[in-house]
């Protein structure tokens, strides 16, 4: 049993095996009543119709409830894993709120029927959740990055939320955890009273820790990725036109191009054309 996302609780045929550490996802949460999500599957993979209003008013809600959940901040990135992996995809589909946070992301809403489709992008969405949690009297954990980002990240959100009330923090070593470790993380967060926990390991890893958590660790996940750089200011952001043009993957290739050439200069190529073949099958229909 899993929450659907409309609020009702949904019974599920036995998921595929992924793996000794997989999420169980079959396992139920206590939920709350929200407005259906309008959504279109991209090459796969679930994308919800939502902007910073919506999505910031679900994950304050749920996070006031302390309701296990976890959301993903999607780009082409994502939609490519999941053609890599069926369990990955499994993971995508499943999550409580998947948001466009790439403009290719948003242009395939479109096309695919949803004029109004708006992006709502990590590094914006985390200060207006931060905003709206220091009003509710959320408390927030963050999971990611470095301790040295992630102090500079916490205090320049505190700086801008002095109400802010940050209960639980912690930078992972680069290495995969121990199980003792993993129940360790696991434990804080429950007891740090954490209902929002922003988590910043990137696509897939992200999306994978938050998932084997759901039915474990009672508050909200939000998996955004690269915000924890960019808004600690070790990382600088495209600049707005670009962003605007979907043209941020070429920032960003320029600034990290060891890194990242193979998702840009690979991925995104081969996205466009899942996406004419879906929007040619999809206009014969």
């Amino acid at each position: 049993m899993r929450p659907g996302r409309e609020g009702r609780v949904l019974i599920l045929s036995t998921s595929p095996d992924l793996g000794p550490s997989s999420p169980d996802l079959r396992s139920p949460v206590v939920v709350s009543e929200a407005r259906p999500l309008e959504s279109r599957h991209i090459a796969g993979m679930r994308v919800d119709r939502t902007n910073y209003e919506d999505a910031a008013s679900r994950i304050v809600a749920w996070g006031k409830q302390r309701e296990s959940r976890y959301v993903c901040v999607a780009s082409v990135n994502n939609v490519m894993e999941s053609r890599a992996s069926e369990a990955f995809q499994q993971i995508m589909n499943l999550a409580d709120l998947v948001t466009s946070d790439g403009m290719p992301l948003v242009w395939s809403l479109k096309l695919l029927g949803l004029r109004d489709a708006t992006r709502v992008y990590g590094p914006d969405l985390t200060p207006i959740l931060c905003e709206r949690a220091a009003e509710a009297g959320v408390p927030v954990g963050f999971y990611g990055g470095t301790p040295d980002v992630l102090e500079s990240f916490i205090a320049n959100l505190k700086a801008r939320f002095p109400k802010l009330q940050v209960v639980y923090r912690f930078a992972p070593p680069f290495r995969a955890p121990t199980e003792e470790e993993d129940r360790q993380v696991d434990q804080e967060i429950i007891d740090s009273g954490a209902g929002i926990v922003f988590v910043g390991l990137g696509t897939p890893k992200q999306e994978l820790w938050m998932a084997a958590r759901r039915g474990k660790v009672p508050a909200v996940m939000v998996g955004v990725g690269a915000a924890f750089d960019f808004l600690a200011g070790v990382k600088k952001q495209a600049p707005s036109i670009m962003q605007r043009m979907g043209l941020e993957w070429l920032f960003r290739l320029c600034s990290e191009p060891r890194r990242l050439w193979k998702r840009y200069l690979y991925r995104n190529p081969r996205f466009v054309f899942l996406l004419v073949k879906q929007l040619a099958a999809h206009g014969r229909d």
